[in-house]
């Protein structure tokens, strides 16, 4: 099975079944602006994996079609605020939201994305026990990624963020919606409690790998690849993983140029080219790789017990789709 394929046979299904949520209503500025990022593309990672851990259990994909919906919808939310919160310009390839419709608008378009995930999750047909404990799995899911972008924002204004903080961000910020997508899937496909365990776990790794790699990209991609600002992390002063290793290890000059350019948003292109040289020389970009991998392998050894099935065996390759991907 070609991994590129099965991704994009899903989302043939996802992008038709989540229409529904995205009709054009009055006023027409404001839903056109809630459905411009989700009709922009994106990778449908969350849907896919809520898709397969459903499958993985031996449950019915269309089945948890509504959950996934309502988790595609909650990371679109998360996007559009982020890019107001960031001042990002450019999401896949095309003007932010914000720069598109107002700031206004987007704002409020988020919060209709964020409106219509719960309309999606009522949806989802399974027991009433069942559906309580994924009601409040999604709510603390979202609390998560609210904290997690709280201390995104902290850190930018601190000289010294630790890995463990750093982590500690992302497993709330990132890792929190992928571990949804893998418990959920699981429950909504009727698996038992140490396979529902398991694929919450895989999403978790999963998803602490896939942002380490996102760090990564800002670094090794071109802006046209990423479909978004290369260098707004080093302007934003964002504690990426490299950022955190290189500030904790530079000394001397180096260190001089990272204390006066990272976090400098009127930093020039060619001092973005060499904060990254910096972040290369001091191994941070190695280093970043390789906990990368390290989230890759638990991801791994999670899914060991799962039966095996062609979503098995998919998700073995999603992880490795995630730290291939180019953008």
């Amino acid at each position: 099975m070609d991994i590129q394929n099965e991704l994009e046979k899903r989302a043939t299904i996802f992008n038709t079944y989540w229409q529904r949520y995205l009709q054009i209503k009055q006023p027409t500025i404001l839903y056109k602006a809630t459905q411009y990022l989700p009709h922009a593309g994106g990778k449908r990672f969350r849907p896919f994996l809520t898709m397969l851990s459903c499958e993985s259990v031996s449950g019915d994909p269309q089945k948890v079609l509504p959950l996934a919906t309502g988790l595609e919808l909650i990371h679109n939310f998360t996007l559009v605020h982020d890019d107001i919160m960031d001042h990002s310009m450019l999401r896949r390839n095309l003007p932010a939201v914000h720069v598109k419709f107002g700031e206004p608008a987007a704002i409020l378009a988020g919060d209709l994305l964020f409106a219509k995930s719960f309309d999606a999750l009522l949806a989802t047909s399974i027991d009433f026990q069942t559906f309580r404990q994924l009601q409040q799995d999604f709510i603390n899911c979202i609390i998560a990624i609210c904290e997690g972008q709280q201390l995104d924002m902290e850190f930018e204004v601190r000289k010294i963020v630790t890995e463990q903080e750093y982590l500690m961000m992302i497993s709330k910020k990132t890792g929190a919606l992928f571990e949804l997508s893998g418990k959920g899937g699981a429950m909504v496909g009727g698996g038992a409690p140490q396979e529902v365990a398991a694929l919450q776990t895989y999403g978790m790794s999963l998803g602490l790998a896939f942002q380490i790699w996102d760090d990564y990209l800002d670094i090794s991609s071109t802006k046209k690849m990423l479909g978004k600002d290369i260098g707004n992390d080093i302007r934003n002063g964002k504690k990426t993983l490299i950022a955190v290793h290189s500030l904790t290890h530079a000394t001397g000059k180096q260190k001089k140029q990272l204390d006066e350019n990272f976090g400098n948003r009127h930093a020039s292109d060619d001092d973005i080219t060499m904060i990254y040289d910096i972040f290369r020389d001091l191994g941070s970009v190695d280093y970043a790789q390789h906990r990368a991998l390290s989230f890759v392998n638990q991801a791994k050894e999670a899914i060991s017990i799962l039966r095996q099935s062609d979503a098995k065996e998919l998700l073995l390759q999603l992880i490795e789709f995630t730290i291939q991907r180019e953008k």
